[in-house]
């Protein structure tokens, strides 16, 4: 039991394991968030429906979108972004880890007859010989993934670009890694189940690496015949290190955002978006 709970205690180096599968691939955890997702009063896996109705106002305006323009939207879920896109007659394309999301999109946009394209895949392994308009990538995903993954993504990025397109994605600030505190907790048996169906012990440790600004959430939960750990990484940025970033990948940021719906920057709030370009 010792030696279990100094595992279980124990802190990674930044970005040292990956288990998004687990999220997104598990038949039942995929279930849950798919109810996140889809609860449109909540910011839980997406925003609430509000803002999503508001971003995607600003995106149809801000990006001419329209007959004729592509939108492709890396992490797409149950589709609430790209059903909305495909209302303006763009070729809309939508990527995710998610079965059980992929397939509500999918009967959502047969059932809508919108034109839209879903890849059921992690959009890190995804590739197209199309080039698009505008490529979106919401609800802070990109911070999820480590140095190396998010150099391979933007170097896609770039090979998906029209030549004047534009990519929009948001992130999480340093404002945001300053208020999270490491802790440690445990929970018998979960009231919301969100982990298994079975009875289960989860313990939750948060690490703050303040030299990389990367938090990490991590879980073990404990079942009867299993353990499983999953690891919940958020790298966050501001300006000058987010710039840095897409620069070595030859990429300019043009514009710099409080959110995807186009409000203006604050240096003091927990996330901001941006826009960026191929270099030329």
């Amino acid at each position: 039991m010792f030696v279990q709970l100094e595992e279980i205690n124990s802190r990674p180096k930044p970005f040292e394991f990956y288990t998004a599968h687990e999220l997104w691939v598990d038949e039942y955890i995929s279930r849950q968030m798919l109810s996140y997702h889809l609860n449109g009063e909540i910011d839980a896996s997406s925003r609430n429906f509000s803002f999503i109705n508001k971003s995607v106002d600003w995106i149809i305006s801000q990006f001419e979108i329209r007959e004729g323009k592509s939108v492709i939207d890396f992490g797409c879920g149950p589709g609430l972004y790209t059903e909305r896109l495909a209302k303006a007659n763009a070729s809309i394309t939508g990527i995710d880890f998610s079965r059980n999301s992929i397939e509500y999109a999918r009967n959502r946009a047969r059932d809508e007859k919108l034109n839209i394209q879903y890849v059921n895949q992690n959009y890190l392994e995804f590739n197209s010989v199309n080039q698009y308009d505008l490529i979106v990538m919401i609800f802070c995903d990109f911070c999820a993934l480590s140095p190396g993954q998010r150099k391979a993504l933007l170097e896609k990025f770039k090979i998906c670009l029209k030549p004047e397109g534009s990519i929009l994605l948001d992130v999480h600030s340093f404002n945001a890694f300053n208020q999270r505190e490491e802790s440690a907790t445990y929970t018998a048996n979960p009231e919301n189940n969100f982990w298994s169906p079975e009875k289960n012990f989860v313990f939750q440790n948060t690490f703050k690496y303040a030299d990389a600004k990367v938090t990490l959430d991590k879980y073990t939960i404990i079942e009867r015949n299993r353990t499983r750990k999953i690891y919940n990484w958020l790298q966050h940025y501001d300006k000058d290190s987010l710039t840095k970033e897409f620069a070595e990948s030859g990429l300019q940021i043009e514009q710099y955002l409080a959110n995807v719906a186009g409000d203006e920057f604050k240096a003091d709030e927990n996330e901001f978006a941006i826009v960026a370009k191929a270099e030329k």
